[in-house]
């Protein structure tokens, strides 16, 4: 029996020998599927949310390790500059303004991403983008810099010029407002062209250098030229795709804004768009498609443009608006917090672009601070200050609160 015994069990031994590694080799071989599998998910998601097209979820996994860059919250009260792409490439140049707002109130920035040229500040992965060969490098440094400022504190903002894109319309010819006469590209008084209302294939575009410059760092995203050209031959124009007797200019802009909200949901990225400043009194859509209260729903800020310059001469019977720059911005934007609020918004979804440059006069620093004054007397908390060279009035500011 023992000798049995001892074959019995030598022969089990034997089967678990053969048995043990073919299990252990598909117990392996299931693990690593699980492991390539997950991989090649969290990859797939990772590249999803890189380009905002991932469930809230989804992003949660990818953002415990890969939030880069770092995002800084809205200020409650927003105090900007405008920054040029330019300037911002600079570190000699851009040290000066980035000091001011250090020592100053003003707590965030703008900086051109796409100016009204069509060119781009800094280099892009997007293959639409690089495929349109915009990229000019002004700002060769342009992540390391918005980093910079995010450790300073300051909230930065990229301005995307929109439809008034003369680079464009040289690459896609098919996506340019045309002349009725001849189909040739439409050009304005000062021979720029611009990019169709109606053509998708632009609004992708616009998307994605949207998402492109939030994955760069930017805080939040502003949109200026959202409108159709103002000025040149207006007889001789036409906007392929777009049936002006359907569908009229301020309801092509609103499917613009809609679709912009809608693409750039998911990066949750703040939006906001630059207006005529006479879209606050103005019921009307200037003919150029902009009305206050179809961009109201569709971003979180809207900035009307109400520099005194630029108000036709006499308005609201003022013989030289340049004499009354506070009573001129607390008149304009009285009017739009009420439009603001009967559409049921916070009138401060309002933050005004005001005027840091001389145009109709020598602004001088009481003539800047009375509109910045204005702007509080009407209830609202946050502005921004233009001026195409870059040049502010320091003594316009207040120092900053330590």
């Amino acid at each position: 029996m023992n000798g049995m015994k001892r074959d019995f069990t030598s022969v089990a031994e034997e089967k678990n020998k053969k048995i043990f590694p073919s299990f252990f080799l598909l117990f392996l071989s299931v693990i690593l599927t699980v492991l390539i599998f997950n991989y090649e998910n969290i990859s797939s998601f990772a590249n999803q949310a890189a380009v905002g097209y991932v469930t809230p979820f989804e992003t949660i996994i990818v953002n415990v390790d890969a939030a880069k860059p770092m995002h800084i919250k809205t200020p409650e009260s927003v105090k900007a500059i405008y920054m040029s792409s330019w300037v911002a490439g600079s570190p000699v140049y851009r040290k000066r303004l980035v000091d001011m707002i250090e020592s100053t109130e003003l707590n965030s920035v703008v900086i051109d991403v796409k100016d009204s040229t069509g060119k781009i500040a800094f280099e892009m992965e997007d293959p639409l983008v690089k495929s349109i060969g915009a990229f000019e490098n002004r700002m060769p440094d342009a992540r390391s810099f918005i980093k910079s400022l995010h450790e300073k504190n300051i909230y930065v903002i990229a301005r995307i010029a929109v439809f008034q894109d003369p680079h464009v319309t040289k690459v896609q010819p098919e996506w340019a407002v045309r002349t009725k006469k001849t189909g040739a590209i439409w050009k304005d008084r000062n021979g720029l062209s611009w990019a169709n209302m109606a053509s998708r294939e632009f609004w992708d575009y616009i998307v994605a250098i949207a998402r492109e410059s939030y994955k760069a760092g930017f805080d939040e995203l502003n949109f200026d030229y959202v409108r159709f050209p103002s000025d040149g031959n207006m007889i001789d124009i036409a906007y392929p795709g777009f049936d002006e007797g359907m569908v009229t200019k301020a309801e092509q802009l609103r499917r613009f804004f809609e679709y912009l909200s809608e693409n750039l949901r998911l990066t949750k990225a703040p939006l906001s768009v630059d207006l005529f400043g006479m879209t606050t009194t103005n019921t009307d859509d200037l003919n150029i498609g902009q009305v206050l209260e179809n961009a109201l729903p569709y971003f979180d800020y809207v900035a009307p443009m109400v520099y005194p310059s630029h108000y036709p001469p006499t308005f609201n019977g003022w013989k030289k608006l340049a004499t009354v720059p506070y009573e001129l911005i607390k008149f304009v934007m009285e009017e739009g917090v009420k439009r603001t609020i009967a559409a049921s918004f916070s009138p401060n979804k309002l933050r005004p672009w005001l005027q840091d440059f001389d145009l109709g006069a020598i602004y001088t620093a009481p003539m800047v601070r009375d509109q910045i004054q204005a702007t509080y007397d009407v209830g609202l908390n946050s502005w921004m200050l233009w001026d195409a060279g870059n040049k502010y009035t320091l003594s316009v500011l207040e120092p900053e609160v330590k």
